[in-house]
């Protein structure tokens, strides 16, 4: 007995939804990999094999029609599905060990990052770590040139992308290391008159979140010096050139620069916090993930809070206030 199955070709699914994300053939043809002409041959295979048109071809940028919005609103979850049966199939081999791809926000791939390698290491064939901005790792995520990434924020599709919480790290104040002992402030604002503020660029988050912070605390210190990476503030700030704020996992990435700072009270406030999340895509790598949490939060418990705590004696000791919290409510989802 043969049943009657329309069938939809993936390759052809991936395309259309691709031009649905790009609003452009052209692009979508760029984030694929392939030629303008492929990707409009998979469409038009795409309409044909479903019978009708799923773009209003009228309209500049190109956008899908109301047959092309019911498409693209399931097309997510069929790919998901289909990438998860190949997952599955592929790690059922006799080899039975995955690669991974995981990107990570700068401060977690060079602080966590090199310990969740080596913990992670006899779990896969291959291991590939990229480091980069939080919106460039959504990006990649989303285009399936990661398998996990680990960002300090995420405004990503939830019903494409999956959302874990890691942990959180406390924002800390630091000085010259003359502004220890005796001559230790009272807060960080007896600092800022005397030394300018050196901050992150406006264009990372960590920047972002930390100027939240100063304004929050009606800090007076005018934007003069912006810093892509810890390295260059802690060391204009270790030779007593100007003050920062900054946070655990990018005070351990550059810890060579730790014996020439000094930690400034900050007061507590809801917003002195980063916190990190795990994002997947929906059905994917969930085990591996779970791994991952687990590991990272024993890293930042066992290695970097010890270590910053006996190398910076005014560190608040609760460094990754939510880290316990946060992976107790991962582990029970």
């Amino acid at each position: 007995m043969r049943n009657s199955f329309v069938g939809v070709d993936l390759r052809a699914l991936q395309a259309f939804v691709a031009v649905c994300e790009t609003r452009s053939m052209t692009e979508a043809a760029r984030v694929l990999g392939v030629t303008q002409s492929a990707v409009s041959q998979l469409v038009a295979a795409l309409e044909r094999e479903q019978g009708v048109a799923l773009f209003d071809r009228e309209f500049r940028p190109v956008r899908p029609n109301a047959a092309g919005r019911i498409l693209f609103d399931r097309a997510g979850a069929l790919l998901e599905h289909a990438q998860a049966v190949s997952h599955d199939v592929r790690t059922a081999t006799s080899e039975g060990v995955p690669s991974l791809r995981i990107g990570c926000v700068d401060s977690f791939a060079g602080s966590v990052g090199p310990h969740l390698v080596q913990r992670l290491s006899g779990r896969m064939k291959t291991l590939s770590m990229w480091s980069g901005l939080t919106p460039t790792l959504s990006e990649q995520l989303t285009n399936r040139e990661l398998d996990l990434a680990i960002c300090t924020e995420a405004t990503l599709d939830p019903r494409r992308v999956e959302l874990r919480p890691l942990f959180s790290e406390t924002f800390i104040a630091v000085a010259p290391r003359r502004f220890s002992g005796k001559r230790a402030p009272e807060s960080f604002h007896e600092v800022l008159r005397e030394l300018p503020l050196l901050r992150y660029t406006g264009r990372s988050l960590i920047g972002q979140q930390v100027e939240r912070l100063i304004r929050h605390m009606n800090f007076n210190a005018p934007n003069r010096y912006e810093f892509d990476d810890t390295d260059p503030l802690l060391s204009l700030v270790g030779s007593g050139f100007g003050c920062a704020i900054t946070s655990p996992l990018c005070l351990w990435q550059s810890r060579a620069h730790l014996a020439d700072i000094a930690v400034v009270p900050l007061a507590t406030t809801r917003i002195g916090h980063r916190h990190f999340y795990i994002l997947t895509r929906q059905a994917e790598w969930s085990s591996m993930a779970e791994a991952v949490a687990r590991e990272s939060v024993a890293v930042t418990r066992d290695v970097i809070a010890p270590g910053l705590l006996a190398a910076l004696p005014g560190a608040p000791p609760h460094l990754f206030d939510a880290y316990a919290a946060a992976f107790a409510a991962q582990s029970a989802a």
